[in-house]
């Protein structure tokens, strides 16, 4: 046999060998969905995690066809949610939406059943939005200028409330106290909840929240919002100024939600789900939604979306180190 057709033979040989590897990733991808789809949320009914599960879910149910169902699973830190989905048969019909309690967590947290980075896969980003830092409507403090100069001048009298020791709020928090040179008492809350009533209540001078868990307070007068805490202003209020332009650098953080998968799904039908929500987050419609909500879209891709996801969850250790925040 001449020397360059047992070559080709082989050639031959070997893409033969592979095509039942190959061929079923493409055959799931093609099929998928071919049956219901579960979309685990680590929190309660009405957080924004929740929310934006729901308003997704109908929109891949309507897109494809098939039923997609949300199910709630609290825990502190979403970590019962996403144990359950690490564990899930890695085919892509168990989801998990997060958000960036996600990294703050892996950040801190030794003691996880599942391994953040490798038995979690990122599909799609959904959407990012800004924390507003707030005080009571009855405050003295009018701008985040005033809020500084008082917290200069009374080191530690200031005491800020967070939803609980190493949740998001917590971080950016601590980041802002770093970049403006203060210090502030940190009060932790069995979540948002808690501490926007003990705010409105006086209870505490300070709040970095989410917008969608503080913008009701705000527009209805009974809490003041002196800045959002994203690099640059942000069209959810857009008439705040952002912690960065007043001059406090390195002092920028948002917050994200985003949909993963588990670990071992194959990559076509990863891609496939991606290629949907991100079609979905950036439809008239959802954009109308997200801002009502405190967000916007954000679309990415999936190893963009990975690659974002270890770069917060590096950047959150070193705050933690920094600023010696621990886990409850």
């Amino acid at each position: 046999m001449p020397h360059f057709t047992l070559r080709r033979w082989l050639l031959l040989a070997g893409l033969t060998a592979a095509l039942p590897i190959l061929q079923p990733a493409r055959a799931q991808a093609t099929a998928y969905p071919s049956k219901p789809i579960t979309v685990v949320v680590g929190s309660a009914p009405g957080g924004s995690n929740d929310v934006f599960a729901r308003a997704i879910a109908k929109r891949l149910q309507d897109a494809w066809g098939q039923s997609v169902v949300v199910d709630n699973k609290p825990s502190g830190g979403g970590v019962l949610a996403n144990s359950v989905v690490a564990r899930a048969a890695p085919d892509g019909y168990t989801l998990v939406v997060v958000s960036s309690t996600f990294t703050t967590g892996a950040a801190i947290r030794t003691n996880l059943p599942y391994d953040a980075t490798k038995d979690l896969k990122p599909v799609a980003m959904l959407a990012r939005g800004p924390m507003l830092v707030t005080v009571g409507k009855d405050s003295p403090l009018r701008s985040i200028e005033d809020l500084v100069a008082q917290a200069k001048a009374s080191p530690g009298k200031l005491n800020y409330g967070t939803s609980g020791a190493g949740s998001i709020n917590h971080f950016a928090t601590e980041l802002f106290a770093d970049a403006a040179g203060i210090k502030m008492t940190h009060i932790p809350y069995k979540g948002m909840g808690p501490a926007t009533n003990d705010l409105l209540a006086g209870q505490i001078e300070v709040l970095v929240a989410s917008a969608p868990s503080i913008l009701g307070q705000v527009r209805s007068g009974r809490v003041r919002a002196l800045a959002v805490t994203t690099a640059t202003r942000s069209p959810v209020s857009p008439e705040l100024p952002a912690l960065e332009e007043a001059g406090y650098k390195g002092s920028a953080a948002d917050l994200w939600w985003g949909v993963l998968a588990p670990g071992g799904t194959p990559q076509p039908v990863v891609d496939k789900l991606n290629a949907e929500l991100n079609k979905q987050v950036q439809s008239a419609e959802m954009k109308d939604f997200f801002l009502k909500e405190g967000a916007v879209p954000a679309a990415m891709k999936p190893a963009d979306f990975a690659a974002f996801i270890g770069e917060e969850i590096g950047r959150w250790k070193a705050v933690a180190k920094k600023a010696d925040i621990q886990p409850e």
